[in-house]
């Protein structure tokens, strides 16, 4: 397959397989750019699974945001349909999570970005029906993008003005479509979803991207189709933000009457999370010790007395070169917080080894610190440099960190805009 051509698009290498079909890397000759091309199966139902390809592509190619995958074309290589869709370089959603959850930030940049794909797609009549962790890409920049929009339907118009009517579904009667860990209560039910079944996908994902786990879990189909339809989740960690356990408690709410009604809705209630994150007093007595962030899936130094080492802080994050004394050769790690913007990096060698780092958020700027060289950085719950709320201003950011003098061993200096030094 690596090699041949479908149209006027050579495939380079397969990407991945699903119900639907395979998707490859394909390069178009004629607009000469690398694309996503999704091949139909053609075992199966082919009318079926052509019939399901064809709505994709109709919903899909609809909705222009910076959050949803784009469609550019369907296109019919010699009996095979095929999707060219935009090629996102990433990983999924699901891959970073890791064992025990993002941090409370990162959930909230990546959950509000789903929800405004969410907001934009519900707002021209279509919901996604199989949103999930690994639907969702995030950037090298920390933009999400939520793929496949293979089980799409579209909703008719006076459903968008009544968030509790609820739509006739276009599957076959009796043909349950989606992912069963993700699956609204009213779906496994049988009863047709509108838009607040995509926000209980939605809340699962918030809830498993802050804890590592599924809040519906089983053994069996059973079980968990039991679980979603009987029990509550288990207990967010307390060192999730209350408002944010309450918007992920709100989206799971098995009565559709007390969940969101609309994406919209989830998206304002996590910008405020995100705004009260920035303005909250700090509760000593909730936290024992610093949190900490551990990244995972990059490459980390091993750094000894006598090596060089080079701190670089970017807009995509920041990273580490380690070399020996001689400088012929450099070794790299990071990049640490993608997506974040660093301004500030710097060592502080006065008791241990400690990296002190500025990192740049959408909501503001949050001091870190590390003691191996990145493998693990403390983790605030909140904005730890601020002005006082008496003053009026607000921190734009940390733009020089300077470690205090033999003096002052527990003092750190910070440079800040507006001018000002903390």
């Amino acid at each position: 397959m690596t090699g041949s051509l479908r149209g006027h698009y050579r495939i380079i290498s397969k990407i991945g397989q699903g119900g639907m079909g395979v998707v490859y890397c394909a390069h178009d000759q004629i607009l000469h750019r690398d694309v996503a091309l999704k091949i139909l199966n053609a075992t199966g139902d082919a009318e079926a699974s052509r019939e399901n390809l064809l709505r994709e592509a109709r919903a899909a190619s609809a909705l222009t945001h910076p959050n949803i995958c784009t469609i550019h074309e369907v296109a019919e290589f010699e009996g095979e349909l095929g999707l060219v869709m935009e090629l996102v370089e990433g990983q999924p959603l699901s891959a970073l999570i890791g064992a025990e959850g993002l941090p409370a930030e990162a959930v909230l940049r990546y959950g509000k970005q789903i929800a405004a794909a969410l907001v934009h797609a519900h707002s021209r009549g279509i919901i996604h029906g199989d949103l999930k962790s690994a639907n969702v890409i995030v950037t090298p920049e920390g933009l999400v993008k939520v793929l496949d929009f293979g089980l799409a339907r579209r909703l008719p118009r006076e459903k968008l003005e009544a968030a509790t009517q609820s739509l006739r579904p276009q599957e076959r009667p009796g043909v349950l479509s989606g992912t069963l860990s993700y699956m609204a209560p009213e779906v496994l039910r049988g009863q047709p979803g509108d838009q607040r079944a995509d926000l209980w996908a939605l809340g699962v994902m918030l809830y498993e991207a802050c804890t590592g786990q599924l809040p519906f879990q089983g053994n069996t189909i059973f079980e968990v189709s039991s679980a979603i339809l009987q029990q509550p989740p288990a207990p967010l960690p307390s060192r999730i933000p209350t408002a944010l356990i309450a918007a992920i408690q709100r989206c799971l709410a098995k009565d559709l009457a007390q969940r969101f009604q609309q994406a919209s809705d989830v998206q304002a209630e996590l910008e405020s999370v995100q705004g009260a994150a920035i303005v909250t007093e700090p509760h000593p007595s909730e936290q024992k010790g610093p949190l900490t962030l551990l990244h995972r899936g990059i490459r980390h130094l091993s750094v000894r007395n006598g090596d060089v080492l080079l701190m670089v802080g970017t807009i995509k994050g920041a990273f580490l070169l380690r070399s020996s004394a001689r400088r012929t050769r450099w070794d790299v790690a990071g990049p640490y917080f993608h997506g974040q913007a660093v301004y500030a990096f710097a060592y502080d060698g006065r008791a241990g080894r400690r990296l002190w780092a500025a990192t740049h958020t959408y909501w503001g700027t949050i001091l870190r610190s590390s003691d191996d060289f990145g493998k693990t950085w403390t983790n605030p719950l909140e904005a730890n440099i601020k002005f006082p709320a008496e003053s009026g201003a607000s921190l734009v950011n940390i733009w020089q960190i300077c470690p205090g003098r033999a003096q002052e061993p527990e003092t750190v200096y910070c440079g800040v805009e507006p001018a000002a030094l903390f």
